[in-house]
């Protein structure tokens, strides 16, 4: 059978499509990935930010160059606290940030930084899988976001003029926390909290407006706070501060790439979970070593402080968070049978 030149340009174009290519008619789809962390390369710098640009090669080479993305790190494209909405709307097409972030917005969303309620990388790695995570992916999907990968980080606590290692250390101390669960936690304990991202502490406790700030290891050493804090208690052994920072997509921009486009997405982003767990735990270790080489006192957490601070958080914050709705008491619920 022969071809009219009209007739193969849309069979061409059918084939192109259905193999996530660019056809003769269609352009290559192009996404915007941000985040709040400092800039570096697929080699150097912070894991997150590393992790969206090995994402964004590796789907421009699995789709031909149909789709292709472009990481726009330090909240150079969106302020920080506005990526969550603008992913609902379709306005953002992509970010990798705190999901508790949007706990103001979303209530259920809290519990990506709910104090001890994951105490290890593997339990948060379970997450993805077992009923906890399927109640939270399908809160996200409601709210029109969706997750490409489960990114979960340990942290502990950076501090000025003493230690902040048991609940009686925090006793008149002004603490950034990082979650509204994880302030109420540190108020019972005789904190006060302040609430801002983490690409502000560095100022906060450079001026004095904040005397400890809990962040993740990775933050502890991309914002370089062993500048200005003579105390670390890390995260490298046993901690109640876990941070669900997944990478995202808005439902709305997803639903509008080629089917074999979003498979790539969703490969890409769960293959990338190895490597951002590694990394993360790689950074706990060397957050302990570059504080300790700035002069920093470093301490690790012992089993019965983690359990005294799970037992202000269970009476606390857990408490709260599961009276909020039937759906985070279901997610309290769900995240508890992984303890």
């Amino acid at each position: 059978m022969h071809l009219t030149r009209r007739q193969w340009i849309a069979a061409a174009g059918a084939t192109a499509a259905a193999a996530g290519l660019p056809s003769a008619h269609a352009q290559a789809s192009a996404l915007k990935i941000s985040h709040q962390f400092p800039s570096g390369s697929l080699t150097e710098g912070d894991f997150r930010d590393r992790l969206c640009r090995k994402f964004a090669a590796e789907v421009e080479k699995r789709s031909s160059g149909a789709l292709k993305a472009s990481v726009y790190p330090g909240s150079s494209l969106m302020k920080t606290n506005a990526q969550f909405s603008a992913m609902r709307k379709g306005a953002l097409d992509m970010s990798l940030v705190p999901l508790s972030y949007a706990g103001g917005e979303v209530a259920e969303t809290n519990a990506g930084l709910m104090p001890a309620l994951v105490p290890s990388y593997e339990q948060g790695a379970a997450w993805k899988t077992a009923e906890v995570g399927k109640l939270l992916s399908k809160v996200l999907d409601d709210k029109g976001v969706l997750v490409v990968s489960w990114v979960w980080q340990a942290g502990g606590v950076a501090s000025r003029a003493r230690p902040l290692v048991t609940p009686d250390d925090a006793k008149g101390l002004k603490v950034r926390g990082g979650s509204r669960e994880m302030d109420m936690m540190l108020k019972t304990a005789g904190a006060s909290v302040i609430t801002l991202p983490s690409n502000e502490i560095y100022a906060a406790m450079q001026t004095g407006a904040m005397d400890a700030a809990m962040t993740s290891s990775t933050s502890f050493i991309s914002f370089k706070l062993e500048e200005i804090a003579k105390h670390l208690t890390s995260g490298r052994q046993r901690t109640y501060w876990f941070m669900f920072e997944p990478l995202m997509i808005s439902k709305e921009v997803f639903n509008k790439l080629p089917k074999a486009q979003q498979d790539i997405v969703m490969a890409v982003g769960a293959e990338m979970e190895v490597f951002a767990r590694e990394a993360a735990k790689a950074d706990d270790q060397a957050a302990a070593a570059i504080y300790a080489k700035a002069g920093a006192k470093v301490y690790d957490m012992d089993e019965p402080t983690l359990k005294k601070w799970q037992a202000i958080a269970r009476d606390t914050a857990w408490k709260d968070f599961g009276e909020k709705n039937e759906s985070c008491a279901a997610i309290l619920k769900a995240a508890q049978k992984l303890l």
